[in-house]
């Protein structure tokens, strides 16, 4: 195993400053990134492009991003500008930022609309998105300003099919990488005489059954004073994900339930086991440097966001990554994905601005030149990552894995916004999650509980959005 410590300096991200440093609620961590202390990091220069069309001087040129981070660098904190901005900036163009919390991003957007007041341009594809609020008229379609046979898109065009209605496609995808990893710390794994995870990933050995042997013999080590956890983060649906199966699909131009399927009960009843066994963290720690700092906690699963930056290892440490351990009764390559995609907002008058910006990013995440200006400024904002880590998640996010979307997440607000939800739960992220935790009287869920529970709910907002579906598509 070779480590390459890279003594460059940071902020933006592995291909675009939002695919792996960026929050988002796509992958359930919609945390600010820390401010911290000013850094000023080494900048990697970017050339620019002649693939892509100036603006010209009688368009608008500026577009707004409503969302909950800036895509423009933080100067105080002396931040590299990703490839696309810089492309985008090149062609004349500028983004200005409407910020949004995650609470009230969506109220926001959708009193813009109404109101025809400060109605963004760009917003960021989320979980609610599709279809929900496309039947709500809250977006356009792209096809006016995407070609998705022209040579620069043809690779998302898949992608972008899983969002049509009424033949347009109302996504443009800019990029599709792995929603989460699990950083482990190695020093403890080798003071506890633990096998590396990431040479059972090299040697295809690294699923369900090793990861748990792993978590047994480390809580197995727990004293009085020193409680052991196998795991912490967000993984849940990533491991039931492995099995191939979600639980909302779409067929025949309906959207289905899932949650009786024999996978998912066997996925959701390994979840349940290694909380009962006392596996599981389930304190929120914020991120990677929290979670392993003290040697108490095996794995941290997160997004990215939580492992890179501030939130990562730093000088002295000598961590790693692998990606969530697969179904050892499945054998394709699975992983969660966390696509970082763009909504053209209805009401929209800048055309040829957010056809660039589009263009720009997505030629940022494609042509070789501007993918090395990415991994540079992604090592130069990450010193203490290594070459290695940087290679897994590539590999991880490669075309040549099977990813996972789930329609659930976009139905209504009862079944995919948590925001809308009391306990700041949908039932999606329910049916995912609460077999591995516990209610507030500290009864966990079984599956067979679970399932019965929601499955009646489920089927009436399958019923409900099907009915809205069939009308717009009149």
């Amino acid at each position: 195993m070779f480590k390459i410590k890279k003594k460059l300096a940071l902020t933006v991200a592995v291909l675009s400053s939002v695919s792996i440093c960026a929050c988002s609620s796509d992958n359930g961590s919609d945390e600010s990134k820390s401010s911290g202390t000013v850094t000023t990091v080494e900048k990697v220069e970017v050339e620019d492009t002649k693939e892509i069309d100036e603006l010209s001087d009688d368009t608008q040129k500026e577009i707004i991003w409503m969302g909950t981070y800036d895509l423009n660098p933080n100067e105080e904190r002396g931040e590299d500008k990703s490839v696309e901005m810089t492309l985008f900036n090149n062609k004349g163009g500028t983004v200005v930022w409407s910020q949004v919390t995650d609470n009230e991003k969506f109220d926001k957007l959708a009193s813009a609309i109404l109101s025809q007041q400060n109605v963004p341009d760009i917003f960021k594809y989320e979980w609610m998105a599709f279809p929900a609020q496309v039947l709500k008229d809250m977006y356009q379609p792209v096809d006016d300003i995407v070609d998705f046979d022209a040579p620069l898109w043809v690779d998302t065009k898949a992608t972008a099919e899983q969002y049509v209605l009424n033949g347009k496609h109302y996504v443009a995808p800019i990029s599709t990488t792995v929603g989460t990893m699990m950083m482990y710390d190695n020093a403890v794994i080798e003071a506890n005489g633990l096998p590396d995870p990431y040479e059972e990933y090299l040697q295809g050995n690294w699923n369900w059954n090793t990861w748990e042997d792993m978590m047994s013999e480390f809580c197995n080590g727990s004293t009085e004073s020193v409680q052991r956890y196998g795991i912490n983060g967000w993984f849940q649906p990533q491991i039931i994900q492995q099995t191939g199966k979600t639980m909302v699909n779409f067929e025949d131009g309906k959207f289905v339930s899932n949650i009786n399927d024999p996978d998912i009960e066997r996925a959701e009843n390994l979840l349940y086991d290694i909380n009962k066994k006392g596996y599981v963290n389930k304190n929120w720690l914020g991120n990677a440097r929290s979670a392993l700092k003290d040697g108490s906690v095996l794995f941290y699963c997160m997004g990215t966001w939580a492992m890179t930056g501030e939130n990562g290892p730093e000088e002295g440490d000598d961590w790693n990554i692998v990606p969530v351990p697969s179904d050892p009764q499945n054998d394709e390559k699975v992983m969660t994905a966390d696509m970082t995609a763009y909504m053209w907002v209805k009401g929209s008058t800048a055309n040829e601005a957010v056809k660039t910006w589009f263009e720009c990013c997505r030629i940022a995440n494609t042509d070789e030149e501007y993918l090395e200006n990415g991994k540079q400024k992604f090592l130069n904002a990450n010193p203490y990552w290594t070459e290695e880590m940087y290679q897994t998640y590539m590999d991880a996010s490669s075309p040549k894995n099977k990813f996972m979307f789930d329609y659930g997440y976009g139905i209504s607000s009862l079944l995919s916004d948590d925001n809308a939800n009391a306990d700041g739960s949908c039932i999606t992220r329910k049916l995912y999650e609460s077999t591995n935790s516990e209610d507030e009287n500290g009864v966990q869920f079984s599956w067979t509980k679970l399932r019965d529970t929601y499955s009646a709910t489920v089927d009436s907002e399958l019923k409900t959005i099907n009915e809205a579906l069939a009308s717009y598509t009149k």
